[in-house]
């Protein structure tokens, strides 16, 4: 199992990256958005949406503003192009600030996890609106990936990924070793305390190697890792709260396209919540140095 996890991470991380640095801006967003449609597809199971029309709906409602704000997006650029306009980031209107709601849930989810792991377990909410959070988060981490990779470069939407990616395989391997107390045992029993300073340490380190490789100074250094690891912490809760979602759902993954790691879902839930926040930061630091 471990080598077909291994094989598995190892051809979806290769794919990816070529993507990040080959794709042009809109094959990409377009790429993303695949991705997000099937992991919205093993989420209408999950919510409990059963009847085929409603899926295919649920589908349809996240297409929608997909385009809406891929076509939005085009048209600022082009008009900055024709214009005098500096940087389309400055004009990008309410959208930038569409950032706010998603990082606010999920730093809510972290605190709710964190403290009261049975209620949210127990937590018994209508299909429509675990249908409403899914198409919530789904949508906001599309949006702000893509967006990351259009205004922010390859570069930061590499070290992005790869910072996601590290901190998993920190956590799994720290957790293995070295894990004796459960993280959230209600939950997710495989998840160890060691396993999430694993991660964290993870974060710490690669926001450090790329401060020094970019010779940041020491104050935009610092920020920039405590970034890293916030961005982190946040990715191990939003990996705990697809497991409740799961748990509610009596299944233990969210599909099985994926060999060795279940569904799409289970391979992108840590980065489901992680977006929002990463780009959040960057964006207002931004708006503040410039």
């Amino acid at each position: 199992m471990l080598l077909k996890r291994i094989i598995t991470a190892s051809v979806l991380a290769t794919l990816i990256a070529l993507a990040v640095f080959k794709l042009p801006i809109e094959f990409f967003s377009l790429l993303i958005g695949i991705i997000t449609l099937l992991a919205a597809w093993e989420w209408t199971n999950l919510a409990g949406i059963s009847a085929l029309y409603k899926r295919i709906l649920f589908l349809l409602l996240l297409i929608g503003p997909m385009l809406g704000v891929h076509f939005w997006t085009q048209i600022l650029e082009l008009i900055a192009q024709l214009t005098d306009w500096p940087d389309v980031r400055d004009y990008s209107g309410i959208l930038e600030w569409l950032v706010i709601p998603p990082v606010l849930f999920w730093i809510l989810v972290m605190i709710l996890i964190r403290n009261a792991p049975t209620g949210v377990l127990n937590l018994q909410l209508k299909t429509h609106y675990k249908g409403l959070i899914g198409w919530f988060i789904l949508l906001s981490a599309w949006m702000f990936l893509s967006r990351l990779r259009s205004f922010y470069g390859t570069e930061m939407t590499m070290y992005f990924l790869i910072l996601i990616w590290v901190a998993d395989i920190s956590a799994f391997f720290a957790g293995k070793k070295w894990g004796v107390t459960k993280l959230s045992p209600e939950i997710s029993p495989g998840k160890t305390v060691a396993g999430m300073y694993g991660a964290l340490i993870s974060g710490l380190i690669c926001g450090a190697v790329l401060s020094v490789g970019y010779g940041f100074q020491v104050m935009i250094a610092s920020d920039f890792i405590l970034l890293s690891v916030l961005t982190v912490l946040i990715s191990i809760y939003g990996d705990l709260f697809i497991s409740v979602v799961k748990r509610q759902r009596g299944v233990k993954d969210s599909g099985t396209l994926l060999p060795g790691h279940g569904g799409v879902l289970d391979r992108i839930d840590s980065l489901i919540a992680a977006i929002p926040f990463f780009y959040g930061c960057i964006f207002f630091v931004y708006r503040l140095v410039s």
